[in-house]
Order: C-alpha cells, then structure tokens, then sequence
C-alpha cells in the first residue's frame, strides 16, 4: 500500500465515528419531530435520581433544530480531528470526556435538564488544545493554532454572566473544558509524542607536533 493510499485510509477511518455520532443525534432528532415527543427528561437533572440516565444521554438530545445544527459542525469537525490525530487514544479519550464531564455536571449544575453535546464539544476542544501544548509535537502544535483561531472564543462560554438572558448550560461547558484538561494531561505519556532529533557532532581535532 502506498503512503497516499495509506493516508486516505487513515483520512476514512478518522471519519467514521464523527459520522456515525452525527448520524446517531439526528435520527433522534428526527424521531421526536416524526412522533411528536420531548425526550428533555433524559437530560441531566443534577442531583436527581431520574437525572443519572441524562449523563449517557444528555449529549444526544438538543433542543432544537437550529441548537442541533449548530452543534453537529463542532461535534464533526473536533472528532474528525481526534480520531486522526490521536488514533491510539481517541476512542479512550472521548468516552472519558464524554463520562466524566456528564457526572461532574450532575453534581454541580443548577436543578434543570441540562442538554445537548456542548460539553463534549468543549471537551474535545479542551483536549486537542492541551494536548498539543504540552507534547511539543509541532504537527500537533499547529492543531492548537486552528483550534484557537476556531474555538478561542468559546472560553467565555464557561462564565454564567455571558449569556444572561440565554437558557445556555455554562456549567455543561464548564465542566466539559475540564473533563478534556485532565484527560490530555492524564494521557499526556501515550499517543504522539515530540519527536527526538539527532545531531552528530564533530570533535575539533589539534595536531601536537
């Protein structure tokens, strides 16, 4: 197989599971318009029994169409990222973010079903950004410029005073940020690391005479 073959291969695989996560959330979507239901109660509903299940679904359901749309480019893109870049701990890495910043959001945010895949958009941010940082990797450095560029402005996403009058889950955002902050250093060991440079060094040799 060729590079460029190889590459095209690595470019599909790197796709699949974006798609497959997209297509999931749309159906759902689209099942609730076709038979005229809300599935908001499988939201989380921090500190609540009935909002445990929101911490695997939670991230599934949207409110509506245009909160779905808005939502399914970042979903796409940052996972397409993910799975390319990090092919070793992408499938680790995501669930851990998607886990972790679903439980921290049932513990601390305010009594309301919180929705949508926001969190995991912020995590998987979080995750990239860090993570590019701090293995020095410069393909992965560059990652961290295009997700700046991208996502810089997503940071005040996190603090309640920015969307006032917005039913926005900001603690979703927050704790998602958080969930990929600790998951790139808990992996910062594994996956693509900064690569190791040799020089050959030439010893000045003088004659006695």
């Amino acid at each position: 197989m060729t590079s460029s073959e190889e590459e095209k291969k690595k470019i599909i695989q790197s796709l699949f599971f974006p798609a497959l996560f997209l297509v999931l959330i749309w159906l759902i979507k689209f099942s609730e318009f076709v038979f005229g239901i809300d599935l908001v109660f499988l939201g989380v509903y921090p500190l609540k029994l009935e909002g445990l299940i929101g911490i695997i679904t939670s991230p599934l359901i949207h409110g509506d169409w245009s909160h779905l749309m808005a939502n399914s480019v970042s979903v796409f893109l940052l996972m397409s990222f993910l799975f390319y870049f990090y092919k070793e701990l992408a499938t680790r890495s995501f669930f851990m973010i998607y886990l972790l910043s679903g439980i921290w959001l049932w513990f601390a945010g305010r009594d309301s079903y919180h929705i949508g895949a926001s969190g995991i958009i912020y995590g998987m941010a979080s995750f990239l950004f860090v993570s590019g940082v701090i293995r020095k990797n410069p393909r992965l450095m560059a990652l961290t410029l295009v997700i700046t560029f991208l996502y810089g402005s997503m940071i005040w996403g996190v603090f309640p005073d920015f969307f006032p009058k917005e039913n926005i889950s900001w603690e979703g955002h927050l704790m998602g940020l958080t969930a990929g902050f600790i998951v790139a250093i808990y992996y910062r060991k594994e996956g693509p690391q900064a690569p190791i440079y040799h020089w050959d060094e030439e010893e000045d040799e003088t004659d006695a005479y």
